[in-house]
């Protein structure tokens, strides 16, 4: 069976696919507790970011919304097509326009931090009650070093 996969762009100001991606934040709110923006926040920062966004047959899959500054502000990959490299090809998106990579990850979320890990962010510090619901941070970040940048791009193809 063939997949289809599309990269599509929401510059900053437009949210023709902010819907959708509200629908996959929640799907992963709902299957793993994470991403418990509220509403309003979250449309407020996906309209003022850059959102790279992944389409596999005419459904969004993966997300990462980014700031000019190379901040992930959401990065998201639905549970159902983990694995297969889109996380990885969201982040090289972001690292592609900047010359590091950053964001933040609860302490708690194993999975995210040993995917930012496997890609080569590195913890710089934790930040206490960083969470509307006083939860923990790491403060992550993909370093100015070109070569990350290299290893990152295989996932632009």
């Amino acid at each position: 069976m063939s997949v289809n996969v599309e990269k599509r762009m929401d510059p900053p100001g437009e949210a023709e696919h902010a819907e959708a991606a509200w629908a996959l934040k929640e799907e992963i709110r709902e299957h793993e507790g994470v991403l418990k923006q509220r509403r309003d926040f979250f449309m407020n920062a996906y309209k003022r970011a850059e959102c790279h966004l992944l389409v596999e047959d005419d459904e969004l899959v993966g997300l990462a919304a980014s700031r000019r500054d190379g901040y992930i502000l959401f990065l998201a990959v639905a549970p159902r097509v983990r694995g297969r490299g889109y996380g990885e090809r969201l982040v090289a998106e972001v690292a592609e326009e900047n010359r590091t990579v950053s964001c933040h990850a609860r302490t708690t979320n194993e999975a995210a931090l040993n995917f930012y890990k496997h890609i080569g962010f590195q913890v710089v510090r934790r930040i206490e009650n960083y969470y509307e619901d006083g939860g923990d941070a790491f403060y992550l970040k993909l370093g100015e070093d070109s070569s990350l940048r290299d290893r990152l791009s295989k996932f632009l193809r």
